[in-house]
């Protein structure tokens, strides 16, 4: 992504209460990588539930929804889609994978593993931010869209709607839709998946300010001045990552001509994760178009992926 898109988020965020930024920023080539490090964490349950779903379930996903084509959004490594991947191209079978992804690098390298173990899949990678979809090739009614890890969740209410409302817009009746969602549990587990014992999210957090101060013109902002935290909002059942001054931050940001001051003890909010339960979940799906077809969870319930259908217009309700 580029420094312009960079300071309009930095102008609508960091002056807002509280000061925020989107999480697109993590996910340079060194937030990647730390994130597949944060996902085999012991403390770090999203992934390792979500694998287990996909192990037991993949040709089932694959069969309900007659998929062709897979395409993937902040696809990343590709690491769990390769159940999906196995299942798709079962038998020999040609196939599409269309990964996309903010992180060119990663995104790159994981494609070319992908076509030296997939033989018969054709891999079209797309450098992009899963907000603005370009548009989506093969065949009508044969495409499956994922979007897996919980990232859902971390969208506000309003942007979690018009993202749903995109998705639903870029598919065609008949394309299916998988949704990885984590769900709502005993708070401290949920704080201990985003604080762990070995301070890797903690890095993964504060990689953001050394990605801004790459990206734009900045003097007085230093990652030595802020430290990580996690904290549950019950009100608003989700985790919010924060960014915490341990010290006043005067910032001046010369490339948009403004100073943010950050005082003592007041943070900087990184990411949101919403937790959800699955029937309301399953609900919100139906109100933007979609027709859910099955949900599976883990076995410990901890996390859920939804197969979702596109009806078409003659298609009575769901």
């Amino acid at each position: 992504m580029s420094r312009a898109e960079l300071e309009a988020d930095l102008r609508s965020g960091l002056w807002s209460q509280p000061a925020t930024l989107p999480p697109r920023w993590f996910y340079d080539e060194r937030g990647s990588r730390l994130f597949d490090e944060i996902t085999t964490l012991p403390e770090y349950y999203p992934t390792r539930a979500e694998q287990e779903i996909l192990t037991h379930r993949s040709g089932e996903i694959i069969a309900l929804s007659g998929a062709r084509s897979l395409h993937e959004l902040g696809a990343g490594t590709a690491t769990k889609t390769r159940e999906l991947l196995d299942a798709l191209t079962a038998q020999g079978r040609p196939a599409l994978y269309a990964p996309l992804d903010i992180s060119k690098e990663v995104l790159l390298e994981a494609a070319d593993r992908l076509r030296t173990d997939y033989p018969a899949l054709r891999v079209e990678p797309a450098v992009a931010d899963f907000h603005h979809l370009p548009p989506l090739s093969g065949e009508p009614g044969e495409r499956l869209l994922v979007f897996l890890g919980g990232t859902i969740g971390n969208f506000e209410e309003d942007e979690r709607s018009g993202f749903l409302d995109m998705v639903h817009a870029a598919l065609a009746p008949g394309d299916h839709l998988l949704l990885g969602a984590d769900l709502v549990k005993d708070p401290d587990r949920l704080v201990a998946a985003y604080d762990d014992g070995a301070g890797v999210t903690a890095r993964f957090n504060l990689n953001l300010v050394d990605v801004i101060t790459r990206t734009t013109p900045v003097t007085g902002l230093s990652r030595d001045d802020l430290v990580h935290e996690a904290a549950w909002d019950d009100r608003a059942s989700r985790i919010e990552m924060r960014l915490r001054a341990v010290r006043d931050i005067t910032a001046d940001f010369t490339g948009i001509g403004r100073t943010w001051r950050l005082a003592k003890g007041e943070h900087l909010r990184t990411e949101i994760s919403r937790k959800f339960d699955l029937g309301l979940l399953r609900d919100e799906l139906t109100e933007h178009g979609f027709e859910p077809v099955t949900s599976w969870t883990d076995a410990a319930g901890d996390f859920s992926l939804t197969l979702a259908r596109v009806a078409g217009r003659d298609d009575g309700p769901p």
